[in-house]
């Protein structure tokens, strides 16, 4: 769960239940079980907290080890799973910046340097990579049936078929104050809360990472959900800086100019472009739009409200937030039909913020902000969440994480893993001398170090978060050198949660790490 507004940081009280320590590595198998090797469990007695002044005393890198087995395309994959905490190191002074939590998955029986590797995190900011942990590509998943919200609650987790496992080891990583990840002195947590600290320190522990499990030759993703696209855009460049050259990012529901949505900061008043043609994406889910396209027409559906959206509203919308203009006749009816909004209501709230398109395009509903499918009655939000596309799904990711990781992976601590942080309250946007980060730059900085660097996007047509065609225009600055692909799924900011979408996606990613490693 990324881009929240910190209205609540959650924490979730993992069961001891096992005791003892282990270690990491990686490799890959099929076929004929060997026999099974020993697991180490760990029993983590450090207390540790996410608020802002806090920190460890020193460093503790123990973790538990477990060994595991999932099929996959018709073929049994061996793999080790290995959960616990390694410090990030200040590069020049050597000493200890941060403890970070993290959960690796390691296919046995491959050579490390052929075997990819790729690290997972979330947003928020102040978010624990738990979304992606257990609803993405890692070997176990949560069954959420989104967009549908019947599904039996806590949601059952299951071996995933489609893990990226079968591609690259995985490792997924807790920002500094959320999961289990903590500063250590003299750092505090609140040290690493801001873009540029942010992103410095996940280098240092991917860089950490590497030497300690010896992956210096193996080919190196990075994948970063939300605010974890803008950490990326900035890490990628950091690495490619310090040597470590990457073969791929991708970047899923990407926020990288915060300068170009209109929703981000209230104090940015600009045209909301790059909301219209998700808009228009939700009106054809619900049938408003006008016409509603069948499946296979909505890619040029999509295509026209990219049109609209740039040719015709952006300038008027230009023109009337600098003058006060009245916005053409025309217009608003195009609006109209394509978004399902009645012209009365274009005419009146011609910039329309997502917020208010939420609460309106259905009579009596609230519709999702990260997925505006998912809907329910009445416009009174419950416990301070407007958003049920959130609310509905968060419990079970707060139970299930805690679970898992104390009942199959062996690690259990008395600490609460915090799944949301109050970092954003505090978070340093300022990044190259602005208040908010404008990360483009950073991604062609890192293209320019590495001309063989690769992009894959990932976008929800339905995420009214993070626009895809917002994200669109911002990576049009790249040029046309850079080697980028951007793929656009029905479903929302979580596009991974829906059970259409998900295996769709796994598809493009598996063929983009091919192309990344020329094969």
């Amino acid at each position: 769960m990324d881009f929240q507004r910190a209205r609540r940081a959650l924490p979730i009280v993992a069961a001891l239940l096992l005791a003892a320590c282990g270690g990491g590595g990686g490799s890959s198998g099929s076929g004929p079980a060997p026999p099974p090797p020993q697991s180490q469990s760990y029993l983590d007695p450090t207390a540790y907290s996410s608020a802002g002044g806090a920190s460890l005393a020193q460093p503790v890198e123990t973790a538990s080890v477990t060994h595991h087995a999932i099929a996959v395309g018709g073929t049994t994959l061996h793999y080790t799973a290995t959960a616990g905490h390694l410090t990030a190191m200040a590069p020049v002074a050597g000493t200890a910046e941060a403890s970070f939590f993290y959960v690796a998955y390691t296919l046995d029986g491959a050579a490390p340097a052929a075997r990819p590797v790729t690290f997972f995190y979330n947003g928020g900011p102040g978010s624990a990579s738990a979304w992606l942990h257990l609803g993405s590509y890692g070997p176990r998943r949560l069954v959420t049936g989104m967009p549908r919200t019947d599904a039996p609650t806590p949601f059952a987790l299951v071996d995933n078929a489609e893990t990226l496992l079968d591609v690259s080891d995985l490792v997924f990583v807790d920002a500094i104050g959320s999961g289990y990840s903590e500063a250590i002195a003299p750092n505090i947590n609140r040290t690493f809360w801001g873009v540029d600290a942010d992103a410095a320190v996940f280098r240092d522990f991917v860089m950490r990472y590497v030497s300690v499990n010896q992956r210096e030759a193996s080919p190196k993703f990075l994948f970063g959900e939300s605010y974890g696209t803008t950490r990326s855009a900035v890490l990628s460049d950091l690495l490619e800086s310090a040597g470590v050259d990457l073969e791929g990012v991708v970047l899923q529901s990407a926020v990288l100019d915060y300068n170009s949505n209109c929703a981000l900061v209230a104090r940015i008043i600009q045209p909301c472009t790059g909301y219209v043609p998700s808009y228009a994406a939700t009106a054809a889910w619900f049938g408003v739009s006008r016409p509603v396209p069948a499946d296979s027409a909505l890619p040029d559906f999509l295509g026209q409200a990219r049109t609209l959206a740039s040719t015709r509203f952006d300038p008027e919308a230009r023109a009337a937030l600098a003058a006060g203009a009245q916005p053409d006749a025309a217009l608003i009816a195009d609006l109209a039909a394509f978004t399902g909004m009645p012209a009365g209501t274009w005419q009146s709230h011609f910039n329309m913020a997502p917020d208010f398109f939420r609460y309106n395009l259905l009579a009596g509903m609230t519709t999702g902000r990260y997925d505006a499918r998912v809907t329910v009655a009445g416009t009174t939000p419950p416990s301070g969440d407007d958003d049920p596309s959130s609310y509905l799904i968060t419990p079970s990711f707060a139970f299930r994480i805690g679970d898992y990781l104390a009942n199959e992976l062996g690690y259990t601590n008395p600490s609460g893993y915090t799944l949301l942080s109050n970092a954003i309250q505090s978070w340093n946007f300022s990044h190259d001398g602005r208040p908010l980060p404008d990360t483009v730059p950073d991604l062609a900085a890192a293209f320019a170090q590495n001309p063989r660097l690769k992009l894959l996007v990932f976008d929800g047509y339905d995420d009214l978060a993070t626009p895809f065609f917002t994200t669109e225009r911002d990576l049009a600055r790249l040029g046309g050198t850079a080697d980028v692909q951007v793929r656009g799924y029905v479903g929302g900011h979580m596009l991974y949660l829906d059970d259409a979408a998900r295996p769709q996606a796994k598809t493009d990613l598996a063929a983009f790490y091919r192309r990344a490693r020329g094969s």
